[in-house]
């Protein structure tokens, strides 16, 4: 999970942070592993970035106010198995941001699943600049709406980061579901979820929509 790269007028580029940000290093368990315990440690090392300011998408008066990202319960039934269908003759393609910046990126594969008794089929990206650098090689970005955004959750949807597997199967996790770094601070630009990736079907797990703390109300003298 990176750094940060500043773009031009001091914007920050939401790949370049934590998380679909910085490395997404093999801290992400093989399927035999998965569990509430595997849920419970995600949301405490997704925390500890919030708390970090090295790293954290928020200003240090947010962090110092900062009670803890509102999580969904863990729910092991939003862990599914998904076949992946590659895409090998994908070009890449340029991805509209919450800026005017275009993020390049390329579609890896087709994911198809079954979730809630139905089936579903979601791109999943890889970025061709993204996958020179050390520690990225396999990365897969998998961004997606649902029926909770804009209410319970984030109204531009959610992202989950993903490893090419060995085989033609990959876990998805939604409770490791996380939201863009613009959704806590304006100075990030982060990819617009596509169209083709929205599932019309609520999905309660992963990180709920950022409340920003009120400041106190001061009292009269």
């Amino acid at each position: 999970m990176l750094g940060g790269l500043l773009l031009a007028g001091g914007m920050q580029s939401c790949r370049d942070g934590k998380r679909y940000h910085e490395s997404v290093t093999a801290d992400i368990p093989e399927p035999a592993s998965r569990g509430l315990a595997s849920i419970r440690a995600f949301q405490e090392e997704l925390n500890g970035e919030f708390r970090d300011p090295e790293i954290s998408p928020l200003s240090p008066e947010q962090i110092g106010g900062f009670p803890g990202l509102d999580f969904f319960e863990p729910d092991t039934t939003y862990q599914v198995m998904a076949q992946l269908v590659r895409t090998p003759g994908a070009l890449p393609f340029e991805m509209p941001t919450t800026t005017d910046r275009m993020a390049l990126e390329r579609t890896y594969g087709i994911l198809r699943f079954e979730l809630q008794g139905r089936p579903f089929e979601l791109e999943v990206y890889q970025s061709p600049d993204l996958m020179m650098q050390e520690g990225f090689e396999d990365y897969l970005f998998l961004p997606f709406t649902d029926a909770t955004n804009g209410k319970e959750t984030y109204e531009g949807g959610r992202y989950i980061d993903l490893r090419i597997p060995a085989g033609d199967s990959i876990l998805l996790d939604f409770n490791t579901a996380y939201n863009p770094y613009c959704a806590y601070n304006p100075k990030y630009s982060c990819p617009i979820v596509p169209s083709v990736n929205d599932l019309d079907i609520p999905v309660y797990a992963g990180v709920r929509a950022y409340r920003k703390p009120q400041a106190p109300l001061r009292q009269s003298p």
